[in-house]
């Protein structure tokens, strides 16, 4: 896990998407993990704006029904802004790149469209691979 610092390790994705957006600035997002996203990110070859990464506990709790310890909280988890055809080709590289849960939100107003995207192992009540709808 990395520790939140003054510049971004990871190319394509600066600190202020990779950080808890709830104002606490945590950001302790796993090196596999984005090292996979960094991946999916130069294969495509497009932007992939995060709506969000890390979320310290008390903000997922806030703002997920996943609680203090949903994916978010763990550093292995990304919210990517994409829609239509490009939300497609994001689905189907991210199975091949490894990544295990894949979350589909793809109606609505357009800016509110994401793919969530995380690399967690099987667990209880959590089979792995796993793709959902919102």
């Amino acid at each position: 896990m990395i520790s939140i610092m003054t510049a971004s390790p990871w190319q394509y994705f600066p600190l202020d998407e990779l950080a808890c957006k709830c104002g606490c600035g945590q950001m302790r997002m796993d090196t596999t993990f984005m090292a996979r996203l960094v991946a999916l990110r130069r294969q495509l070859g497009i932007a992939l704006p995060l709506t969000s990464a890390y979320r310290c506990a008390k903000h997922n709790a806030a703002v997920s029904a996943t609680g203090a310890a949903g994916p978010h909280t763990t550093g292995r988890s990304a919210d990517v802004r994409v829609l239509g055809n490009d939300a497609l080709r994001v689905i189907d590289l991210a199975q091949q790149l490894g990544f295990t849960g894949i979350g589909v939100m793809q109606r609505g107003v357009q800016a509110a469209r994401f793919i969530h995207l995380d690399d967690l192992p099987n667990a209880p009540g959590r089979p792995r691979p796993w793709l959902w709808s919102y």
